[in-house]
This record gives structure tokens, C-alpha cells and sequence, in this order.
């Protein structure tokens, strides 16, 4: 029994020592857009999509932050009251008369969801639609619970303008206060960037492909490229599919069912596919996300509602998931506990590195969101709970109940 657990710690640090190594770096958080301060040189017309769906509560914040931004060109906003039910247009009148801003912001009343469109790309398409009366050279996708920094969006632009990007991303930060914030969000991020290293996302050479839905500024040049947002119009992971085909440089790359656009798959650095646009994905330490996900229950529908569509809706790879998280997050621990009931020394210290490994590859990120050391060290059982999350996923897509949000179900047919 010794040697098989000993066998199973040895494979778990195996596996830790190659993420180190070689998976793109993605413990790091150095790629943030605030890292350098940029000029501007020329002052491309922008236009803001903003699809809100019942969010009058959040609006006088998010909203005035974008209404107030500091770019020096010509900026327009696109709200799409996505049929709410709390007075969103309203209160979003309210704030672009508070600010002074009433010509700036066009409120758009959305229509009925046609068969085949998710809501929010549906509400999107329909302001990018409005939108292109003013020709923008770069649209802003955000999402209505984003505080915007005043800089944002002279940052995105200066990024995009000066690297050539047709896609400038950023993982806004997630709000992390209460309890569950602080132990499940900054996983949150980590799991993401462990699945889709930003140093390989960053890379034109290599094929993979994401981003951050709540700030994306896309060239418009890019967007007609793929054939618009319509080749995503399914797409429940809509950030990451639409990198995919901005990435690749069109939206037919040989996939035409749902499941393949609405997910992302792992990616693969040895990939043969060339890449075709040039895209940025980083981190923002100043615009952030005031959803707030302020207890267990929240943010496990937050996951599960999309952690099937990441694994592609497959059994295959939901098996290897329920294996492979085990293997890398709980093995080292459970060695530590067995090795000292046993007395086998050489276990409970291989299981100790193992999980000093894990908690060294995961304390950036718990820096990055200024949380106590201490929940660096919890990673295997925040594994354990992401783990039984995805697992759940997978029982709600079979139930009919997958992709739920703000009152509409996406089954995946």
C-alpha cells in the first residue's frame, strides 16, 4: 500500500515540477495592462457595447465610470436594455444626465431573443448593429457590472495601437471580500490562467486563444474578419470562442456545431495551427468587477454553469477531470496525513514538497488579490470544491438545467 501511495506522490510532483517548467509561466501575474503607462499617437473612434439585463442596481457606478473616461477621442456608449424588469433604462438615463454625458450614451431596447442566440451576444449583436453608424475603429465590449478605471480605455487603445493587437482583453479584478470571495475567486483566476497561459495567449505563434468577456476591445476590421459576432452566437464561454476566432483569423476554422464553438478547448503548444490575429490578453489591477459572489452558493452556480461547456460536454474528459484534480491537489496532503500515521518519513516529506510546490505556484495570484498567505495553502481543498462544482455542471447540462443566467437556460442540443 506504501508503495502505491508512494508511486501516486511521485507522479503528483511529477506533474507539479512539469507546470512549473513548462506550462507558459502561468503562475505568473506580471501581465497586466497597467504595468507601463502609453501614449497615444492617434485617436481611433471607439464604441462601447454594453448588454445589461436587470441591472439598475450597479449602473450608476459602472456606468458613470465608463461615461467618464479619460480618452481624449471619440468615444461613444451603446446600452442594450436587454428586456429588464428593474427600470435599466432609466436609471442609465439618469447617469449620463448626471455626468453631463447625455449625448454620448444611446440607450437601445432590445428584442426578442431569437432561437439559436445566447442572450448576452444576441444584446451585444444588436449594439454592435446600432453602433456602426459612426464607423468605430474599435468596439469595447463590457459588461454592466464592470467599474471602469478613468485610464481604461486610453490603455486598451494605446495597447491595441501600438502592438498592431486586433484584440486587447483584460481580467478585470473580481471582487474578493467576503469569506468565500477570498477562498474561491482568486482560484478562479488561477484555474483560467492555468488553462490558458496569458504568455501563450500573448504569443502570435502559438494557437492558444482566450479571453476576459467583462473588457475586451476589438478592432472592428478584426470582428467583420470572423464574419461578426454571430459566428458565436451559441457560445456560453463567448470571451475565449471569440479569441479562438480572432486568433485564428476567421470564424469558419472548421468547427460548425454548438459544442465547438461555445468552449475552448485545452490548449496545445505543439499545435500545427498557425495563428492569424494578434491578440493580448493581461490583467488589471485598477477596473473592477462589483458582482458580487459573497457566498458558497453563488459562486458555485457562477462555475457550473460553464464548466461543462469547458470540457467540451464530454464524459471522456469529465472522467479525467474527477481523476486528474484528485491527483494533482489532493494526493500531496493526503501523503502528509498517511505518512505520518504510518511513520513513513519518505512519503510524508514527498508529500510535503508536493504541496509547497502547489502553494508556491498558486501565492502569486493570492498577492495579487492581497489575501492572507494562508489561503495559499488551502488550494487542495479549494480543488476539491471546484472539482465537485464541475461535477455538478455535468449533472445539470444532463438534467436540462445547464448554462442557467438571469432567468434563461442554455441546454446544449
Amino acid at each position: 500500500m506504501g508503495v502505491i501511495v508512494l508511486g501516486l506522490m511521485l507522479l503528483s510532483l511529477t506533474i507539479w515540477l512539469g507546470l512549473l517548467c513548462f506550462w507558459g509561466q502561468f503562475w505568473r501575474t506580471d501581465q497586466q495592462l497597467e504595468v507601463t503607462e502609453t501614449q497615444l499617437k492617434s485617436l481611433p473612434v471607439v464604441c462601447a457595447v454594453v448588454p445589461a439585463r436587470n441591472e439598475a442596481q450597479l449602473l450608476p457606478t459602472t456606468l458613470r465610470s465608463l461615461l467618464l473616461q479619460d480618452y481624449p477621442g471619440s468615444f461613444n456608449v451603446f446600452l442594450v436594455d436587454d428586456r429588464s424588469t428593474d427600470q435599466t433604462a432609466n436609471f442609465a438615463e439618469g447617469v449620463a444626465h448626471a455626468v453631463a454625458k447625455p449625448q454620448q450614451l444611446h440607450i437601445i431596447s432590445g428584442e426578442s431573443l431569437p432561437n439559436g442566440w445566447s442572450g448576452k451576444l444576441w444584446a451585444v449583436e444588436q449594439g454592435i448593429n446600432s453602433a456602426s453608424k459612426f464607423a468605430p475603429d474599435y468596439f469595447l465590449l463590457t459588461d454592466a457590472d464592470i467599474e471602469h478605471d478613468p485610464g481604461n480605455l486610453r490603455r486598451l487603445v494605446a495597447k491595441a495601437v501600438q502592438e498592431d493587437l486586433d484584440m486587447v482583453s483584460v481580467m478585470v479584478r473580481l471582487r474578493c471580500e467576503s469569506f468565500w470571495e477570498k477562498l474561491l475567486i482568486p482560484a478562479f483566476v488561477f484555474f483560467f490562467q492555468k488553462l490558458y497561459p496569458f504568455r501563450w495567449v500573448n504569443n502570435p505563434n502559438n494557437p492558444t486563444a482566450a479571453a476576459a468577456g467583462g473588457s475586451i476591445l476589438i478592432a472592428r476590421e478584426a470582428l467583420e474578419r470572423i464574419g461578426g459576432i454571430q459566428v458565436i452566437r451559441q457560445a456560453l464561454i463567448d470571451d475565449c470562442a471569440l479569441a479562438q476566432a480572432v486568433k485564428r483569423g476567421s470564424g469558419n476554422w472548421g468547427l460548425g456545431t454548438r459544442e465547438q464553438f461555445s468552449q475552448s478547448p485545452i490548449p496545445n503548444p505543439q499545435s500545427p495551427i498557425p495563428s492569424q490575429g494578434r491578440i493580448w490578453l493581461g490583467l488589471s489591477t485598477l477596473t473592477h468587477s462589483l458582482r458580487p459572489y459573497d457566498s458558497l452558493a453563488t459562486i458555485w452556480d457562477m462555475v457550473a454553469r460553464t464548466a461543462y461547456t469547458q470540457l467540451n460536454y464530454s464524459p471522456l474528459l469529465l472522467l479525467g477531470t474527477l481523476v486528474g484534480m484528485p491527483l494533482i491537489y489532493l494526493v500531496p496532503p493526503v501523503c502528509v496525513i498517511l505518512g505520518a500515521i504510518w511513520g513513513n518519513w519518505a512519503i510524508a516529506l514527498t508529500g510535503i514538497l508536493g504541496w509547497l510546490l502547489m502553494t508556491f505556484a498558486y501565492y502569486p495570484t493570492i498577492r495579487f488579490y492581497k489575501c492572507s498567505l494562508w489561503f495559499a495553502f488551502s488550494l487542495p481543498a479549494i480543488a476539491f470544491l471546484y472539482t465537485l462544482m464541475t461535477l455538478d455542471s455535468a449533472l445539470r447540462h444532463w438534467q436540462g438545467r445547464g448554462g442557467a443566467w438571469k432567468g434563461r437556460v442554455y441546454p446544449n442540443p
